[in-house]
Order: structure tokens, then sequence, then C-alpha cells
């Protein structure tokens, strides 16, 4: 284990700790989590349905089964790295397992409705969203450095002890996050606009200019940058999108006001204002602390 690492344990210690740590769910981040806390030294377990990315997971060397039921009984944490639609079954299947002073967390980039479902389940519960990812799915793109230097968000909505928030937080920390708490309103919000805009942004420029065949032979490095991430499953952020639909349609209305400045100064034409708009946005963006 490395040093950075031991002395961040030694700190938590001092407060709760983990050392068995079970992820419901082999996919990208639920492997990339395991891969991640099994270099950190705990003991890991992965749970999936699925027999054939069990076995995935095995050929990575972590430990996996599909016993729910043995992979949760002695965890210290449980972490959800499974879509919220199917949270409460598992949650509602897992609680008689759960040990005395178990805590469970998710991975998930939507934060309110895991907290209602948890609470309907009576799961004690704390929020985390690490901001990782990449627009490749799948366990087989697992990677135990995938969380150096990504932001985690941790939401505390049911007031758990500052103990067990500090474990979770401290947890996160070891697999190379920074961390800070908000409320899961304020992350939804917030997520709204530096995530999921961006994504459905990206899904839109692609399809706009992607209208006539053979247009993409002249793409380069700005039609990539720019839509890199419409390449992700479309599966995974259709369900995302409408999670977080309140939040996410008042960041594309304010996207469509953006849009509708610049047709405005297309249509007069006012190359000077569009100058001045662009000026503007790219200050906002390289000096985001003076827009506060």
């Amino acid at each position: 284990m490395p040093d950075f690492q031991k002395g961040i344990r030694l700190f938590f210690s001092n407060f709760m700790s983990f050392s068995r740590i079970t992820i419901l769910g082999p996919g990208l981040l639920g492997g990339s989590v395991g891969l991640a806390a099994k270099a950190a030294g705990y003991k890991v377990t992965l749970w999936g349905r699925n027999p054939e990315r069990v076995e995935a997971a095995r050929a990575l060397g972590l430990g996996a089964t599909t016993s729910l039921s043995s992979a949760v009984e002695k965890a210290d944490l449980i972490i959800l790295a499974v879509p919220v639609g199917v949270m409460g079954l598992l949650l509602d299947s897992l609680r008689v397992d759960l040990k005395t002073g178990a805590l469970v967390t998710d991975v998930g980039s939507v934060k309110s409705l895991p907290h209602e479902v948890a609470d309907q389940h009576e799961v004690p519960f704390i929020g985390s969203h690490p901001m990782a990812g990449s627009e490749q799915t799948g366990i087989e793109a697992a990677r135990a450095d995938l969380f150096h230097g990504a932001a985690c968000a941790l939401t505390n909505d049911q007031e758990r002890t500052k103990e067990e928030l500090h474990a979770v937080v401290g947890f996160w920390q070891e697999l190379g996050c920074t961390t800070m708490v908000m409320n899961s309103e304020d992350h939804d919000r917030a997520v709204a606009r530096i995530s999921h805009l961006p994504h459905a942004m990206a899904v839109a420029t692609a399809g706009a200019a992607l209208r006539f065949s053979g247009d993409e032979s002249l793409a380069a490095g700005g039609f990539r940058d720019t839509t890199r991430v419409a390449s992700g499953d479309p599966a995974m952020w259709a369900e995302i999108l409408v999670e977080n639909r309140v939040a996410v349609t008042a960041a594309l209305e304010d996207a469509q006001e953006e849009i509708r400045e610049m047709l405005d100064h297309l249509a007069k034409p006012d190359k000077k204002g569009l100058q001045n708009y662009l000026s503007e946005v790219k200050a906002r963006k390289e000096n985001p602390s003076e827009n506060i």
C-alpha cells in the first residue's frame, strides 16, 4: 500500500474505517472501484447476476460471486454500482443480510432518487458520486487508476454520524479522489450543468454535424473533442437524463438562450456583437471563480 494511502487510513482510523468492501455491479465503475480498493489494501468482493461478467471480474483478480447474501453478509461497506431502477430490489434483498454497523453507498451521477430509495427500504446510506468514467463500457475497461485526481461528491441527506461520513470520505480519498460534501439537491443541480448538459450537447452537436453523409471525412480534433462523450452508452445516459430531468431541463433551456444569442448576432449580421459574446464566454470558462 502506498505511503499516502497508509497515512489517510491511519488518520481516519481515529474515527471509523472499513475492512471488507462489497461492490454490487460488475461494470466499468464497479470493476474500477474493485481494482482501486484492492490496490489500497481492502478485502474486495464483487457481485453480479451475470455469470460471464463475474468470470470477467475474476479474470481481473477480483473476488466475485453471483450470491448476493454471501457477498453482503460480511461487508462493512456496500457500494451500489447499478442503475437506480434496480436499486430498490437490491436494497430490499440485501438489507436482511447487512451486518450491524454496515453502510451502503453508490457511484451514481444522480443523488436525490437513491436517497429516496434508501429511505424507503430503511437502509443506512451515504451517497457518493466519483466524477470519473469513460465512453467505454463493461468491466473489461475497468482501471485501478480511474479515480486518481477525480472529484467525488458525497451526500448525507440521512444525516448519518460524523464518524460514518468520515469513513466514506476516507475510502474515496484512498482511491485517489478529492472529496466534497453537499446535499442531494445541490449536487443534482450542479452535475446537470457540468456533466449531464455537456453530454446532451455533445449528442446534439454530433446529430447536427452528421446530417450529411460524407462530411465526417473532414472531421478533426475540434469535432472529436466536442462529441467524444456522445459515444457513451445510450441506455445508461437515457436513464441519467430522465432521473435528473428537472435540473437537466433547466440547463438545456439556458443552453437554448445561449444559442439564440448567437443566432441573433448571425441574423443581423453583427460581427462585433458576436465577438464580444464569444469573448465573454471564453473569459467565463477560463476564470470561473470570477463568476461567483
